[in-house]
C-alpha cells in the first residue's frame, strides 16, 4: 500500500517537474553565460576590470541568492556533495579568512565573499544535474558564447575585433583575444562530450565543435591552438583507449613518448623551441614579470597580500612590479603565482590537491561513462592554461565553477548518477 501511495505520488507530480525542468535548465544557462562576462562585460565595464561597473556589481546579488535557494531545496544532497569536496571548500574559506591579514582587508572580504559564493554556484549545479544534463548544458552555453563572437566580429568588428598590437585577431564578446580562444577551447572539449551523452544528436555537437575549433584559429591565441589540439587528440585517444587493452597500451605508452621527447628538447634548446612556436622566449615579457613577483613572495610565503588585494590600489605592492616593468601590470599571467600572492603557499598547496585529486577520480572514469571525454580533457586544459594565464580560484567567473562542478560532480556516488531531484 505504501508503494502504491509513493507511486501515485510520484505520477502526479511529474508533470510539475516536467515543466520546471527546462526552466532550471534556463536559469542554468543563463547564469552561466553571465559568468562568462561575455558581452556585457565590455559593454559596461572599461579597461577589462567589471568591477569598474557598479550595475555589473549588484548584478551578483539575486544570483547568489538563486544559488542559496538551489542549495537549501536539496539539502541533504547539498550537505553530502560539500562533505566530498572539502578541500574546495576549505581553499573557498581560505581566500576569505585572508581579509584578515589583507593589505586591503574591506576588498579582500568583498571579494572573498564572491569566490565563496562562485564555489556554492558550482555545488548547486552538480548537485541539480546529472552528467548527460550538465556536460550538454556546458557545451551549449559555449555554442551561444561562439555564435554571439562570430556575429559579433562579422556584424560590429569596432568592438568583436582587436585594432591595436593583436590587428585583426577576433575577440568576440570579450575584452581581449586569449579569453575568446579560451571559452572555445573548452567548448571544443565540452561539445565532443556533448555527442558522448546523446549519441542521437551526434552530429549536431560535432558540427558545433567544429565550429568552435574555426573560432579558437580566428582568435589566433596560441595558448588557445595547443589547448584546442589536446581537447581533439584528448577526446580521441579516449576513444581509442576504450576500444581494448591493445589501443590503451598503444596511446598510452605512445603519449607518454611524446611527453618524454618533448620534454628532453624543451630542456636541452628551450629558447628554441619557444620562439619555434611563434613566441618570444619570454613568453610576450611573462618570465619578466614572474621573476619581480618572485621578489614579492618572498616577502610573504605563508599568508600572501590578500585575496584580490595586491592588484589593487595605485600604491600597493603592484606599484614596485609596475614601476620595474614600465608597464601597466593587470595579473601575474600564472595562475599559481597569482594564488601565491593572494594567500601564499597553503592556497597553492591545497589548489594542487584538488587538482590532483579530481584528475584521479576523471582517469578513474577512462573505461566508463561519457564524462571522462570532459572531465580528463578539462583538468588538463585548466593546467595547461594555468602556466600563462591568471585562471584559478576566480570570483564570479565561468571557469571556476565549471572546475567546482565538475571536481564535485566526480566526487559523488555512483548512486546518485540518475538521481532526481524531488
Amino acid at each position: 500500500m505504501t508503494s502504491l501511495a509513493g507511486h501515485i505520488h510520484a505520477v502526479r507530480s511529474a508533470p510539475s517537474l516536467n515543466l520546471l525542468r527546462p526552466l532550471e535548465f534556463l536559469i542554468a544557462g543563463t547564469l552561466l553565460f553571465l559568468l562568462s562576462q561575455g558581452l556585457l562585460g565590455p559593454l559596461l565595464a572599461a579597461d577589462g576590470d567589471p568591477d569598474s561597473s557598479a550595475l555589473l556589481r549588484a548584478m551578483w546579488l539575486p544570483i547568489y541568492a538563486l544559488t542559496l535557494l538551489w542549495l537549501v531545496s536539496s539539502p541533504t544532497r547539498t550537505l553530502d556533495l560539500m562533505w566530498r569536496v572539502p578541500v574546495i571548500l576549505l581553499l573557498s574559506a581560505l581566500c576569505l579568512a585572508s581579509f584578515v591579514w589583507s593589505v586591503d582587508s574591506g576588498l579582500t572580504l568583498r571579494r572573498g565573499f564572491a569566490l565563496v559564493m562562485t564555489t556554492l554556484i558550482g555545488i548547486a549545479l552538480a548537485a541539480r544535474f546529472d552528467w548527460d544534463e550538465l556536460i550538454p548544458l556546458f557545451a551549449a552555453v559555449f555554442a551561444i558564447i561562439a555564435l554571439l563572437s562570430a556575429a559579433m566580429a562579422l556584424g560590429y568588428p569596432a568592438m568583436g575585433v582587436h585594432h591595436d598590437v593583436h590587428s585583426g585577431a577576433w575577440r568576440g564578446i570579450f575584452w581581449e583575444k586569449n579569453t575568446l580562444g579560451a571559452m572555445m577551447a573548452f567548448g571544443t572539449a565540452a561539445a565532443i562530450a556533448a555527442s558522448a551523452c546523446q549519441p542521437s544528436h551526434r552530429r549536431i555537437w560535432w558540427g558545433l565543435a567544429t565550429f568552435m575549433a574555426a573560432m579558437v584559429l580566428m582568435s589566433t591565441s596560441k595558448t588557445a591552438l595547443l589547448a584546442m589540439l589536446l581537447s581533439l587528440s584528448g577526446c580521441g585517444a579516449i576513444h581509442l583507449v576504450r576500444r581494448g587493452f591493445g589501443f590503451a597500451a598503444l596511446i598510452l605508452c605512445g603519449g607518454g613518448l611524446v611527453v618524454f621527447v618533448g620534454g628532453l628538447i624543451l630542456s636541452v634548446a628551450p629558447v628554441t623551441v619557444i620562439e619555434a612556436m611563434g613566441r618570444d622566449a619570454t613568453l610576450t615579457g611573462r618570465t619578466d614579470i614572474w621573476i619581480i613577483l618572485a621578489e614579492q613572495v618572498e616577502d610573504r610565503p605563508w599568508t600572501g597580500f590578500g585575496y584580490g588585494a595586491f592588484w589593487s590600489g595605485d600604491y600597493g605592492p603592484a606599484f614596485w612590479v609596475r614601476q620595474r616593468t614600465q608597464w601597466d601590470v593587470p595579473t601575474a599571467h600564472n595562475g599559481w603565482l597569482e594564488l601565491v600572492l593572494a594567500v601564499g603557499i597553503p592556497g597553492v598547496v591545497l589548489m594542487l590537491i584538488s587538482l590532483l585529486a579530481s584528475l584521479a577520480r576523471a582517469f578513474g572514469r577512462l573505461f566508463r561513462g561519457p564524462e571522462a571525454y570532459w572531465a580528463i580533457v578539462f583538468f588538463v586544459l585548466i593546467a595547461l592554461i594555468s602556466i600563462s594565464e591568471s585562471n584559478l580560484v576566480q570570483r564570479n567567473a565561468i571557469s571556476w565553477v565549471l572546475y567546482v562542478a565538475t571536481a564535485a560532480r566526480l566526487a559523488m556516488p555512483r548512486r546518485y548518477s540518475r538521481t532526481r531531484l524531488r
